[in-house]
């Protein structure tokens, strides 16, 4: 039997995929994945033979990813986030494209305040944010941490490989800090917010891979910020801010638990590219 090209390889996993609901780009991500090319290294080899194991080793994953709905970057082995590739596991959340947002957001709303600046972000998952705040600017001081010690070794092989000056610590929200008697200038948290309620409306890529730890929370998906906002209340210094993301029914009320341990601060709630209410920022007033 002749090897097939890349394209007819691509085109029948495209049709593939398509034809079990699954998104057909998977097809491309997943070859360049197994090819170790460029797009613009395939687009170029399109017309070229696949290697047999290559292929083998293509459509195993191409039929995993099928049939069980396990994430691409569970299969690759990592993922994208503000132009740097992250090491992720299914210990971590895979990043998402709407956290960039709260990154972008954070980084904007401090680049005028006087260093230095302490930086902490709760529930670091793979460390995608206080990695990426380190080296976008890195006049701050960047802590982490997460309660999970997979996550951690995780973000610790991020910060590695990516050469982030970033200090991670195991704690349950901010109890670390909170037991060192600590005060930070900026907290900032991608927690878990879904309501348990929630889990079956969710992909299964979602609910069967990511870790629920990191996805789920009590009290209609509330109770990590209610902790966190509680906590920042012994800790967060006079002219800090809060920063969260959130699920984008959740606004108001992420709002009202601020208010009501930080009733003179100044809380915003802005949307995601797709125009949903997805963070939230408070600036604290002395």
């Amino acid at each position: 039997m002749t090897q097939p090209t890349l394209q007819e390889v691509l085109h029948r996993a495209s049709l593939f995929l398509e034809e079990h609901n699954r998104e057909p780009r998977v097809a491309e991500l997943l070859l360049l994945h197994h090819l170790q090319f460029t797009k613009t290294q395939l687009l170029m080899a399109m017309k070229e033979k696949i290697p047999s194991k290559v292929n083998e080793a293509y459509q195993q994953d191409i039929h995993k990813h099928v049939d069980t709905g396990i994430p691409i970057q569970h299969l690759t082995g990592y993922e994208d986030f503000y132009g740097r590739t992250f090491h992720v596991s299914q210990d971590v959340l895979i990043p998402r494209p709407e956290t960039e947002e709260l990154v972008v957001g954070v980084l904007d709303r401090i680049k005028n305040i006087p260093r230095p600046l302490k930086v902490v972000d709760i529930g670091t998952g793979s460390g995608i944010i206080a990695i990426t705040l380190k080296l976008e600017d890195p006049s701050l001081t960047v802590e982490a941490s997460d309660i999970s010690t997979e996550a951690l070794q995780i973000a610790r092989k991020n910060a590695a490989t990516l050469n982030a000056e970033v200090t991670f610590k195991q704690s349950d929200f901010l109890q670390k800090w909170l037991e060192e008697s600590e005060s930070v200038d900026v907290i900032i948290s991608n927690p878990p917010y879904i309501a348990w309620e929630e889990k079956e409306t969710l992909a299964d890529t979602v609910k069967n891979f990511d870790p629920s730890l990191a996805l789920f929370a009590e009290s209609d998906g509330l109770a990590a910020y209610q902790q966190i906002i509680v906590q920042a209340k012994k800790m967060l210094s006079p002219c800090g801010l809060l920063a969260f993301e959130i699920g984008y029914q959740q606004a108001e009320q992420v709002k009202q638990l601020i208010l009501t341990q930080f009733p003179n601060s100044k809380v915003e709630i802005c949307q995601d590219i797709n125009g949903r209410d997805r963070m939230v920022f408070a600036k604290m007033s002395e």
